[in-house]
């Protein structure tokens, strides 16, 4: 389950995050996620994995996705070590290059979509944490596993020399195109010499019996979070992006990416409403 971290009253409570993450930890959950951006009103990512560190003790905790162009390697990757021992080994670092310019803007990066760029940054901040430049050293060995976030082959194959598997998102959950880019990732995976990859993949959620509500809940969140693409674009997409929907019918789509081989579904809200955390974990 992911946090909702993009939504527009995430702070009208103080607790929203807390009674989230507790809810999350307390339920048949393998991970507890969120994701990074800077020019927006979510919370930031580093922070927040201190505290998501204390108020969990089980789920595993995954960002989806950190934007290391946005950090300097160093600073990151003793950030990520010390969550790594706040959480007594249970962080997971899904690494992206995230696609919205005015994040790099305001982190004073220079805008550069490169698979290379990540590879080599993933390759930093391992180094970082083997040659113990700055401490503390991870508690995993080697450090947390790290996941390439992308939709794109030719990323995915890029990453196989240095992650543990895929930190993937469908759109319009295409079950079959899921299918192939794990196919991709095992074929990579294997050439590399590498063990298996952890397959994942996410979309937003709305669950109600009632379609069209679910669906105009998903389509308010996406104007919301999309504020980097022109609205009426945001309005073409919405009716197929994301899943809106019943119970029966959610539990019916993760049976079918289960026989994909997906490993993970990382569901991403789409209210701040923390019902979605039980309703989830009775179908499950």
């Amino acid at each position: 389950m992911t946090l909702p971290v993009m939504e527009p009253d995430l702070w009208a409570a103080p607790d929203t995050l807390e009674r989230w993450s507790r809810a999350v930890d307390e339920g048949p959950y393998a991970s507890l996620c969120f994701g990074e951006r800077v020019a927006f009103d979510n919370p930031e990512t580093l922070t927040l994995l201190g505290a998501v560190s204390a108020w969990t003790s089980r789920v595993r905790l995954v960002t989806t996705v950190i934007v290391p162009q946005l950090h300097q390697p160093v600073p990151l990757a003793k950030a990520l070590a010390t969550a790594d021992r706040l959480s007594r080994g249970r962080l997971t670092v899904g690494l992206g290059v995230g696609g919205r310019e005015e994040d790099y803007r305001a982190a004073g990066s220079t805008y550069r979509q490169s698979y290379r760029t990540l590879t080599d940054l993933a390759e930093q901040v391992r180094a970082v944490w083997r040659d113990g430049t700055a401490g503390p050293p991870p508690l995993q060995d080697g450090g947390p596993p790290l996941l390439v976030g992308t939709m794109g082959p030719r990323t995915l194959r890029s990453a196989a020399s240095w992650a543990s598997g895929l930190a993937g998102v469908t759109l319009d959950l295409d079950v079959p195109a899921v299918s192939a880019l794990y196919d991709v990732a095992r074929s990579a995976w294997a050439e590399a010499g590498r063990p298996a990859p952890l397959l994942t993949t996410s979309f937003w959620v709305a669950l109600s019996a009632d379609r069209d509500a679910a669906r105009a809940q998903v389509h308010r969140h996406l104007r919301h979070y999309m504020d980097w693409i022109p609205a009426s674009l945001v309005d073409a997409m919405a009716p197929t992006t994301g899943f809106a929907g019943t119970p029966a019918e959610l539990r019916d789509l993760l049976r079918r990416l289960e026989d994909a081989g997906t490993d993970e579904v990382h569901l991403i809200p789409t209210s701040s409403d923390v019902v979605l955390v039980d309703q989830v974990a009775e179908l499950a």
